[in-house]
């Protein structure tokens, strides 16, 4: 069974940054899109970013343009998300994510496996 496994997840001050990475095993990870979600408190899991399984194309949510940078090395089985600038909105659980299918466009409603979270914090 595939697993996801997120780290890099911590406390931070405004301004600063954080790397967050996502480990696959147990599965294919070459072929799937791959995608990071969060999750604040009190509020719905939101999508953040996503890569195409080449690694060739990439999206954000608006809120994160120009300060996160999703990339992967399917050598490692290993995505990455690089946080800069980071707001205390940015507070949350992170979530990676694997697509349900291969070679098709992840989506919040097509997550095939999910990753048990990491916390950031973002202080002011």
């Amino acid at each position: 069974q595939v697993q996801l496994v997120e780290s890099g997840g911590g406390l931070v001050q405004a301004g600063g940054s954080l790397r967050l990475s996502c480990v696959v095993s147990g599965g294919p990870f070459t072929n799937y899109d791959m995608g990071w979600f969060r999750q604040a408190a009190g509020k719905e899991r939101e999508f953040v970013a996503r890569i195409s399984w080449s690694g060739d194309t990439t999206s954000y949510t608006d809120s994160v343009k120009g300060r996160f940078i999703i990339s992967r090395d399917n050598a490692k089985n290993t995505m990455y998300l690089q946080m800069n600038s980071l707001k205390p909105e940015d507070t949350a659980v992170y979530y990676c994510a694997r697509s349900n299918r291969p070679w098709v466009h992840i989506t919040s409603a097509g997550v095939g496996s999910w990753g048990q979270g990491t916390q950031v914090t973002v202080s002011s």
